[in-house]
C-alpha cells in the first residue's frame, strides 16, 4: 500500500498538506469481523480477503502471514442469500407470478451451480434474475451489508426448504414453501389431499364472515 500526499483545510480555514494511505490501489488487504472471531470460535466466516492480481500464490502467502483460515460456511451462506433475497422482494414490492418466478429462478441457478460443485456467485446471480437491470440484487446485498461473500458454495439442502410448491385450478391458488410439507401442510397421496395447519388469521376471518 502506498502513502500519498493530499491538501485539506483545518477548522481554522488553514490548507495543509497530509499524508493518507492510498486506498484505492490496495493490492493486498483482509478484513475480520472480531465479534464473528470472539463469539462463534466455530466460525470461518470472521475472515475476508481482497483478491488481487498478483497470482494466487501472492495471495497464499498473505493469508499465510496474517495466520489466519479463510473459510465459508455453506448452510449459512445460503440461508443468508435467500433471506437477502426475500428482502429484496419485499423491497421491490413485485407481484406473485413475478416473485414465483424469480425465486424459481435462484433456486434453479443455485441448484445447477451445487451440482457442478461451482459457487454462486452474487454478479451472475443478479444478471440471471433480471436482465434488464442486472445489478439491481447485487448492489441491493452490498447496500445493506448482509456480510456475503461475492462468491459462496451453494447448499442443497437449504435451498430444497426454500423451494415452492405451486398450483392453480378451477379459481384455487396453492403455494407453500417445501420446509412446511410434514408440519404446517400434509399430503395425503391415495386420497389426493393437503391438509393445512396454522392459516393465516386474515383468511380464517374472511372464511368466517362468508360462512356466517
Amino acid at each position: 500500500m502506498q502513502e500519498t500526499e493530499a491538501v485539506t483545510m483545518t477548522e481554522g480555514l488553514h490548507l495543509m498538506t497530509v499524508k493518507r494511505l492510498d486506498l484505492d490501489h490496495i493490492r493486498l488487504a483482509a478484513r475480520i469481523n472480531l465479534s464473528e472471531w470472539q463469539n462463534n470460535p466455530q466460525s470461518r466466516q470472521y475472515i475476508s480477503y481482497l483478491k488481487g492480481k498478483q497470482g494466487r500464490k501472492v495471495g497464499e502467502y498473505f493469508r499465510d502471514f496474517i495466520g489466519a483460515l479463510e473459510g465459508v460456511d455453506g448452510p449459512g451462506e445460503t440461508r443468508t442469500l435467500l433471506k437477502a433475497f426475500s428482502d429484496f422482494v419485499e423491497s421491490e414490492d413485485l407481484g406473485e407470478e413475478s416473485a414465483r418466478e424469480k425465486t424459481n429462478t435462484l433456486v434453479s441457478y443455485a441448484m445447477a451451480q451445487a451440482k457442478l460443485s461451482e459457487p454462486l456467485t452474487l454478479d451472475e446471480l443478479s444478471e440471471v434474475l433480471d436482465d434488464e437491470q442486472p445489478k439491481a440484487f447485487a448492489e441491493f446485498i452490498r447496500d445493506n451489508d448482509y456480510g456475503l461473500s461475492a462468491s459462496l458454495p451453494p447448499d442443497k439442502k437449504t435451498l430444497n426448504k426454500f423451494r415452492r410448491f405451486t398450483g392453480r385450478c378451477e379459481g384455487m391458488s396453492i403455494s407453500f414453501e417445501h420446509g412446511l410439507l410434514g408440519s404446517k401442510v400434509e399430503f395425503d397421496e391415495a386420497g389426493g389431499t393437503l391438509t393445512l395447519r396454522g392459516l393465516p388469521s386474515q383468511l380464517t376471518e374472511q372464511i368466517k364472515r362468508a360462512t356466517s
